[in-house]
């Protein structure tokens, strides 16, 4: 089921004929499951021949100074100050889009050891698949995202991978769960409710249960507009 809708999102995509890189921005709540989609996605273009190129909003926080300057519990400061968006558009989004040299930047910064990075740029293929997976993509660069797809995933079922997932850097469980409801989630159930980011998406996967996902919406035409939702 899950291999079925990759298959028919990637067929969208590849409907996609633009004059620059198709940017497919890979949105959601923290620990949706958003990074595993985009790489299945990024894979499955590069298995039909075409060039596709993953990026993380990983390599495009703010250093760790600014991302915590309200607070290193602050669901505000994480909604405001985490990622550096100025920074995608500037080195991804609009190079690779109209009237653009194709020459991009995977990062910016390592998160790890907290330090800007100053990697050569890339180059990208005029036809290639451009996916970026991270949390608040439509609140300032909606315009610069050519497809949008929305990983939709209840705030429990993601609470819960998450916790798991990030235990042992917040030292336990219930540490990470706090971390989770205090600011994470609580970001985000901002984010839903001032952007409203389901809606205006144009693919909307159902990811509650990663393998039973449900597409809920995947009709694009070949301009990278949507026609039809359902």
């Amino acid at each position: 089921m899950r291999d079925e809708v990759v298959g028919r999102v990637v067929d969208r995509l590849e409907s996609i004929r633009l004059p620059h890189p198709v940017r497919v921005g890979v949105d959601g709540i923290t620990a949706a499951g958003k990074t595993t989609w985009a790489r299945e996605i990024t894979g499955a273009v590069q298995a039909r021949g075409r060039q596709a190129i993953h990026l993380s909003m990983d390599g495009f926080h703010h250093l760790r100074a600014h991302r915590y300057r309200q607070g290193r519990e602050s669901a505000r400061g994480y909604y405001q100050d985490a990622y550096d968006f100025d920074a995608l558009a500037r080195h991804v989004l609009e190079p690779l889009g109209p009237d653009g040299d194709l020459r991009f930047r995977h990062r910016v910064m390592d998160l790890a050891t907290d330090t800007a990075v100053d990697d050569p740029p890339s180059i990208a293929q005029p036809d290639a698949v451009v996916v970026v997976d991270g949390s608040f993509l439509q609140r300032d660069l909606r315009r610069l995202w050519d497809v949008v797809v929305f990983v939709d995933a209840d705030f429990a079922a993601a609470r819960e991978r998450g916790t798991c997932r990030d235990a042992a850097a917040f030292g336990g469980i219930e540490a990470a769960a706090l971390a989770y409801e205090q600011r994470y989630h609580a970001a985000g159930r901002e984010y839903l409710a001032q952007v409203r980011p389901a809606e205006l998406a144009d693919i909307v996967i159902a990811n509650h249960d990663p393998t039973r996902p449900i597409l809920r919406r995947a009709t694009v035409d070949n301009s990278g507009s949507v026609h039809d939702r359902v």
